[in-house]
């Protein structure tokens, strides 16, 4: 086989023994799961923020981010939910590119899967221990999830994974919420199928092991809108697309119908100012459709310290992203406080 073994990883129970939640962390997720829970089952109003970089790739930069997120929340609790994008490994389109710092805790240096590992394990423990806010990641690798499935309070499955069999049937053995972001083509009956597989208990192997799980009744779909054949983004998230998804959802048996809308890749088409602008419209078709304001449980926005992107080189700008560009730290403070005032 073409194909030679670098290093023998630990196990994620060893890895969880090695660098422990401690009591104070477990509380805090077991109170932000709770709220989190309530709101997509309907019981609460708050709206949902996940904000946050395209990629985490420095955790002095991630962990100053969610520090200043923090001290906003204390000002806008009462109203969202804010959950840190914390997101630690990146899908690349043609497999070329910086793929995350589960690959490459230092983006300019060669991948050690090893050192990555322990690199997100330690930056999201830490972003936990000072801010008491839980986050968000992306299950690209379903198995390496196990790495960090006690910390994180929410999770996302990729356009480029979202028809995988075994995507589908890990999310069914979480108990946290999972999106299903809608695959590139934009089609909504693929993301839904892949509600209801998550929904449902299966068995399979996962990790070497014959495993049966309960199915997640937190799972739900995030609308990143979509490409057509010829290249052209098709956005997703206009007044029409939001009760075409509601309809279909009221024709399918799933529970706790709930949508999270990103602003950003196609939706945008990766011009990340527009963010401000979309999240302004959904929160206005929110406002104009009752029903539509009981599905579209909140919002999913790139942001950094800096607006922007680079690429990696010796003179990186501290806190401006290596991968999509992002809205910058003013303008996120700002949409955020305009988010709690009209959601």
């Amino acid at each position: 086989m073409g194909m030679r073994i670098n290093a023998e990883l630990p196990l994620p129970a060893d890895l969880k023994a090695e660098y422990p939640l401690s009591d104070k962390i477990i509380k805090i997720k077991e109170k932000r799961d709770a709220e989190i829970r309530d709101i997509f089952t309907g019981k609460s109003d708050k709206f949902i923020v996940i904000v946050g970089p395209c990629s985490a790739d420095n955790e002095d930069a991630v962990c100053e981010y969610v520090n200043r997120l923090a001290r906003v929340n204390e000002k806008v609790s009462d109203r969202l939910m804010i959950i840190p994008r914390i997101y630690t490994n990146k899908p690349r389109t043609t497999g070329e590119g910086y793929k995350g710092m589960l690959h490459q805790p230092d983006p300019d240096k060669a991948p050690d899967l090893l050192a990555g590992i322990i690199a997100i394990r330690k930056m999201h423990i830490r972003a936990i221990e000072e801010t008491g806010l839980t986050a968000a990641d992306e299950m690209l690798y379903p198995e390496n999830r196990s790495y960090l499935d006690d910390i994180l309070s929410y999770e996302a499955i990729g356009a480029r994974s979202v028809e995988n069999q075994q995507h589908r049937l890990t999310a069914s053995g979480m108990n946290i919420p999972i999106g299903m972001k809608n695959p590139t083509s934009g089609d909504f009956l693929v993301m839904l199928n892949s509600v209801i597989a998550a929904q449902h208990s299966h068995s399979f192997i996962y990790r070497g092991m014959d495993v049966t799980t309960d199915g997640n009744d937190l799972a739900h779909v995030i609308l990143r809108g979509g490409v057509d054949k010829y290249g052209t983004c098709n956005p997703n998230y206009h007044y029409e697309d939001l009760v075409r998804l509601l309809s279909l959802y009221q024709k399918m048996e799933l529970k706790n119908p709930a949508a999270i809308i990103d602003a950003n890749h196609s939706n945008s088409n990766k011009k990340f100012k527009e963010q401000i602008r979309i999240t302004s419209e959904i929160l206005h078709s929110r406002s104009y459709n009752p029903e539509l304001k009981k599905l579209i449980k909140g919002v999913m926005i790139e942001s950094y310290l800096e607006e922007g992107n680079q690429k990696i080189c010796p003179d990186m700008i501290y806190g401006k992203s290596i991968t999509d560009p992002c809205l910058g730290w003013e303008d996120t403070e700002r949409l955020i406080y305009e988010i709690a005032e009209k959601c």
